[in-house]
């Protein structure tokens, strides 16, 4: 895939800003499951899911770094397409699977208190994920 070098620094500023948010609400309920003294199945899976969530926020931010180093103005060495190639594939790979863990940790938050309110999440969460893979299609009709 060939990439406009300005277009594809543009977008990983924008994907480092919304990970670093992301990846930051989710280590905050990471320390507040931490502190938390409650033992069961559930807080436990999410527990482990916003910590996976984290991790590739976290690994998303440094790789879009990566492709902001290297395809801004200035930049001392030749541009490697490999280089821009593999940061932007882990990049774009690890944020769409941090998104997928936070409907993942929306969909199992409402368990923690009664079945009804985790019907409603589990459907919430759900329903988020349909709709953030909606805006991520490239839809062309043409007249």
């Amino acid at each position: 895939m060939d990439l406009n070098t300005k277009y594809l620094n543009e977008i990983a500023n924008q994907i480092i800003l919304v990970a670093s948010l992301l990846g930051g609400f989710s280590i905050a309920i990471v320390a507040n499951l931490l502190t938390d003294k409650t033992e069961n199945k559930i807080t436990n899976r999410i527990f482990k899911t916003t910590t996976m969530a984290a991790g590739c926020f976290l690994v998303s931010v440094f790789a879009m770094t990566k492709i902001v180093m290297i395809t801004t103005t200035g930049y001392p060495n030749k541009i490697s397409p490999v280089t821009l190639e593999l940061s932007n594939q882990i990049g774009s790979i690890t944020f769409l699977l941090g998104i997928i863990f936070l409907c993942i940790v929306i969909g199992l938050s409402g368990w923690t208190k009664s079945k009804k309110i985790g019907l409603f999440t589990t459907i919430t969460g759900i329903v988020t994920f349909l709709l953030i893979l909606l805006t991520l299609i490239d839809i062309q009709i043409n007249y």
